[in-house]
C-alpha cells in the first residue's frame, strides 16, 4: 500500500533553511531596489485588505516596486545605523520601520505619489472586531439588499440565513420582512462575527482601505522627509492585521 503524502515527515532543519533563504533573498531584493530607484517611501495601511494592496501593486507595476511586511528584514536591508546603512541616509528611514508597514520604491515625482495615494481609497466590509463607524438599523418592512441600485428585497430562500444572524423575519408574499426595526450594530462598539456577516449580506461597507505615507528618502540627497496629514489611526491599522500577515507571508513565498 503506497504511503500517504499526509504522513510525510518534513525536517525542521529544512524548514528553517528555506525560511532563512527567503529572508536573505528579500533582503537582497530590497537593497537592489534601493540602488535602482530615486525615492523610497515608508507607508502604512489602514483596514488592510490583501486584494486592494494587490490592486496598488498592479497599477504601479511598471513604475514602482512595493514591499510589505517583514519589517525586521526590510530594516536590516536598509541598515539601521550610519555605519550599516546600504546607502547614505537610509538608516533614518529604517529606524522608523515598526509594525505592519511597507516600502514603496519609485522614480515618480513626490507630488504625483502624494496625490495618487491621497485619492486611492477603497470601501470594504467590516470584519469581526472592527469598531462600527456608525449605527446601522434595518427598518421595518422588506429586508433589502443594498448591493444594487435601487436596493432589492432578499429572495425567500435566504430567510433562514437572515434568521440565523438574528433577524426576526417573517415571509410576506415570498419576501423576508421585519415587523419592527432591527439594530445591526452600534457606533463605537466592536462588531461580532454575526454582525459582520449580516452587514456583508445586506451590502453595507463600513471601513475604507487606504495607504498612509509616513516618510520619503531621496537618493540624490540622502535626506528623509516626514510626511504630514496622511496618518493612519490605531484602530484602522489594527483592523487589518490578519490580512497584513497574509500579505507578508505571500511576499516571502514569491
Amino acid at each position: 500500500m503506497p504511503k500517504s503524502k499526509r504522513a510525510k515527515v518534513v525536517s525542521l532543519t529544512k524548514v528553517a533553511k528555506k525560511t532563512r533563504e527567503q529572508k536573505n533573498a528579500l533582503l537582497q531584493e530590497v537593497q537592489e531596489n534601493a540602488d535602482k530607484w530615486q525615492y523610497c517611501w515608508l507607508f502604512e495601511v489602514g483596514n488592510m485588505r490583501n486584494a486592494h494592496l494587490k490592486t496598488v501593486r498592479r497599477l504601479w507595476k511598471d513604475t514602482a516596486r512595493i514591499f510589505f511586511g517583514r519589517g525586521a528584514v526590510m530594516a536590516k536591508a536598509l541598515g539601521t545605523t550610519p555605519e550599516e546603512e546600504h546607502r547614505p541616509g537610509l538608516h533614518k528611514l529604517a529606524t522608523q520601520i515598526k509594525g505592519q508597514v511597507g516600502l514603496f520604491f519609485t522614480d515618480s515625482p513626490p507630488t504625483e505619489v502624494l496625490e495618487w495615494f491621497a485619492d486611492f481609497k477603497q470601501p470594504d466590509f467590516a470584519r469581526t472586531g472592527n469598531k462600527a463607524t456608525r449605527t446601522v438599523i434595518l427598518p421595518a418592512g422588506p429586508v433589502m439588499q443594498q448591493h444594487s441600485t435601487p436596493p432589492e428585497p432578499f429572495p425567500h430562500n435566504e430567510e433562514p440565513q437572515l434568521r440565523k444572524l438574528g433577524l426576526r423575519t417573517r415571509m410576506d408574499r415570498g419576501v423576508p420582512t421585519l415587523d419592527v426595526p432591527h439594530t445591526v450594530c452600534e457606533k463605537g462598539k466592536a462588531i461580532t462575527p454575526e454582525q459582520a456577516q449580516l452587514l456583508k449580506l445586506v451590502g453595507i461597507k463600513m471601513v475604507t482601505f487606504k495607504v498612509g505615507l509616513r516618510a520619503r528618502w531621496d537618493a540624490a540627497t540622502g535626506e528623509v522627509v516626514q510626511i504630514e496629514g496622511q496618518e493612519i489611526s490605531a484602530d484602522e491599522a489594527a483592523a487589518g492585521e490578519d490580512a497584513a500577515e497574509d500579505a507578508a507571508e505571500e511576499q516571502m513565498s514569491e
